[in-house]
């Protein structure tokens, strides 16, 4: 995802607005489904050697592990069943100077019968316990990816994936795992490189979920190197109130394109409108690159049912960067529909 600054402005006051009608999943008929979300926020980066970044949607100031402070998403949902498509569009606000409009997620899924599905179309990597969406996330900022960029984005394929009660498999071949262009999409072609992606994830324990994933991207076009990536996550519901996780992630693209990536996380319901996340994390640069540890609290409150405001401080301490520390300030309104 790309990661820039931005204030708030007028959209607090929109979503306000906007939440006393809004309703997840809106069915517009019996075959198709609308829902969405749209984000407003305000993000200050200061390092203890470089100028704070706090700027409207200024795009020559990116936040480190900043996500998209200003998005709109818009789903449609065909069912057709045995089929079922999916259409997203997104919009990023003055992103790189100017405003994107991007065709996100465009595929079909077909049910082929005792937890086999086959998907082809443009959807997003199976990699990352961090949602890709903001709406979704549980915190503003991502726990690592500042020099690492381990966890993809969209991209065109097919795949193939199948599910029971305790445990799931899941196989996709793409047109790139990482791109040239961003995290909105692959780099469209399969005549010099192509990807891989594979997951299992186990859920026979009740409450908790074992996921190991791996992409791997060949040599060729945009790729000076091949790369492979290794990520794994748990998440386990420990009471009503408490979430805990833990992920790893180990990138291999060669000299210069080499580390891990961790995060320790928990969130704690204190009540049906209050709720925080406690994030530890790290990034490590092979070869005597940077390297960081993040710490993160970002309590939220929800409004309604459909809107929900958050705030987030995290403190970085760098080891070979031209930091020594830095301080992130964050706070974000997310409606839901």
């Amino acid at each position: 995802m790309t990661r820039y600054s931005s204030k708030l402005t007028g959209w607090a006051a929109a979503l306000l607005a906007l939440a006393t009608t809004a309703s997840a999943d809106i069915k517009l008929n019996d075959n198709i489904t609308f829902s969405g979300y749209a984000v407003g926020a305000y993000m200050n980066y200061k390092a203890s050697s470089a100028t704070g970044v706090d700027s409207l949607f200024d795009a020559s100031k990116p936040i480190p592990g900043g996500g998209d402070s200003n998005d709109v998403l818009t789903k449609f949902t065909l069912n057709f069943k045995p089929v079922t498509g999916v259409i997203s569009f997104n919009y990023f606000p003055n992103v790189g100077g100017s405003n994107e409009f991007t065709l996100l997620d465009a595929y079909a899924t077909y049910d082929a019968g005792d937890g086999v599905t086959v998907t082809g179309g443009k959807f997003l990597s199976y990699l990352g316990y961090e949602s890709f969406y903001p709406a979704s996330m549980d915190q503003i900022s991502y726990a690592n990816g500042d020099f690492l960029g381990a966890i993809p984005g969209y991209h065109s394929g097919v795949k193939v994936d199948y599910a029971d009660k305790v445990q799931g498999v899941g196989l996709a071949v793409v047109d790139s795992v990482y791109s040239p262009y961003g995290g909105t999409r692959g780099d469209g072609e399969l005549k010099h490189n192509a990807g891989l992606e594979g997951y299992y994830t186990y859920t026979g324990v009740t409450d908790l979920t074992l996921w190991a994933g791996f992409a791997y991207d060949t040599k060729g076009g945009f790729q000076p190197h091949s790369v492979f990536t290794f990520d794994f996550w748990a998440s386990y519901q420990a009471t009503k109130a408490l979430r805990v996780a833990a992920e790893f992630v180990s990138k291999d693209g060669g000299t210069g394109a080499k580390g891990t990536d961790w995060i320790l996380f928990a969130n704690y319901t204190f009540s049906d409108k209050v709720s925080s996340t406690f994030r530890i994390s790290g990034e490590e640069m092979s070869d005597g690159g940077p390297k960081f540890t993040k710490y993160t609290v970002a309590p939220a409150y929800a409004l309604t049912a459909n809107l929900a405001i958050r705030a987030e401080y995290s403190y970085y301490s760098y080891s070979n960067y031209t930091s020594s520390d830095a301080s992130f300030f964050g706070v974000q309104a997310i409606l839901k529909f």
